[in-house]
C-alpha cells in the first residue's frame, strides 16, 4: 500500500490560529476586565455610602432623622438625590445654625470629599437629582441672549433680572447670584431649595440651564457695564421707582422750598 501522504498545511492557516489566540484573548479581557473595575467602582461607592453614613449620624440626623425620615426640626432627605446635598452643604446652608424662616449662605465646613460622601449616602436612601457634571454646568459656547430670556422669564420675579436677588413675604428672600459657581446654579435649578421652584431636565433641558448660567456670569462679570453709572435696572422697576420718588421728587420738594424761601426774603428788601 502506498503511504498516505501528509497534509500540507494551508498558507493562511497560521494566520487563522493567531487570529483565535487573540480573540480568545480579548474574550478573556472583556469577561473579566469590566467585571473588575466595575466591582472596584461598586467598592468605592460602599465605602463612600459608609463614610457618608458617619458623617451624616454626626451632623445631620439631629435634625433629619437617624434614616432620613425627617422630624419636626428637618425635613426627609429620603429622595433629595445627592445634587440637593451638594448645593446645601457646599454653600454652607447646611448644617444650620438656628430654624428660622431661611437658612442663609455661610462658611462651608466640609470639604469637597466629605460632601460627596454625605451625597452618596443620602443618595442611597432614595434616587432623586444627581450632582452634574463639569461638562453639564460648562457655560462655553451658550447662548447668553437666550439665557437673558429665560432668567426675566422664570426668575427675574424673584431674583430680579440680573441676580441682585430681592425679598419675599414671611421673612424670606431670594439670595444674590453674584459669585455662585456654575455648579451651585445648575443644582438650584435641578432641586429647588427653599421657597425656589424645582427645574428639572423635562421642564428646563440641560442645555436651557447652560445658557442661564452664562448669563448670570455675563450680566455680572467684570466686563458688564451700567449705561446709567447705577446698577438699579438691575433690581427692577420698584427700585427705581423708589429712587424716583425720594431723590427725584425730594429734589423737587428742596428746590421749591428754596425758591419760596427766597422769593420771601425779595419781597421784604
Amino acid at each position: 500500500m502506498k503511504k498516505l501522504s501528509a497534509r500540507r498545511r494551508h498558507p493562511l492557516a497560521a494566520v487563522v490560529v493567531l487570529l483565535l489566540a487573540l480573540a480568545a484573548t480579548g474574550g478573556l479581557y472583556a469577561a473579566f476586565a469590566p467585571a473588575g473595575k466595575a466591582q472596584a467602582d461598586e467598592t468605592a461607592q460602599s465605602l463612600a455610602i459608609d463614610e457618608g453614613k458617619k458623617l451624616y449620624s454626626v451632623g445631620c440626623a439631629s435634625c433629619h432623622g437617624s434614616g432620613g425620615q425627617g422630624t419636626t426640626d428637618g425635613p426627609s432627605l429620603v429622595g433629595v438625590g445627592s445634587a440637593a446635598v451638594d448645593f446645601q452643604v457646599g454653600t454652607g446652608r447646611m448644617p444650620a445654625q438656628q430654624p428660622g424662616a431661611q437658612v442663609p449662605k455661610k462658611k462651608v465646613i466640609y470639604n469637597q470629599a466629605e460632601i460627596d460622601q454625605l451625597a452618596a449616602y443620602v443618595a442611597s436612601l432614595g434616587a432623586g437629582p444627581i450632582t452634574p457634571t463639569k461638562s453639564q454646568v460648562d457655560p462655553s459656547g451658550a447662548d447668553v441672549a437666550k439665557g437673558g430670556d429665560l432668567f426675566r422669564t422664570n426668575c427675574a420675579q424673584c431674583h430680579n433680572f440680573t441676580g441682585k436677588g430681592g425679598a419675599l413675604t414671611n421673612g424670606k428672600y431670594a439670595p444674590d447670584l453674584e459669585g455662585v459657581s456654575p455648579k451651585h446654579i445648575y443644582e438650584a435649578m435641578q432641586t429647588g431649595p427653599q421657597s425656589m421652584p424645582s427645574f428639572p431636565d423635562s421642564t428646563m433641558p440641560e442645555q436651557e440651564k447652560k445658557d442661564i448660567i452664562a448669563y448670570i456670569k455675563t450680566v455680572n462679570g467684570d466686563e458688564s457695564e451700567d449705561p446709567g453709572g447705577l446698577s438699579l435696572g438691575g433690581l427692577g422697576p420698584v427700585s427705581e421707582g423708589l429712587f424716583g420718588w425720594i431723590f427725584g421728587l425730594g429734589g423737587l420738594i428742596a428746590i421749591a422750598v428754596w425758591v419760596a424761601a427766597h422769593t420771601a426774603k425779595a419781597k421784604k428788601s
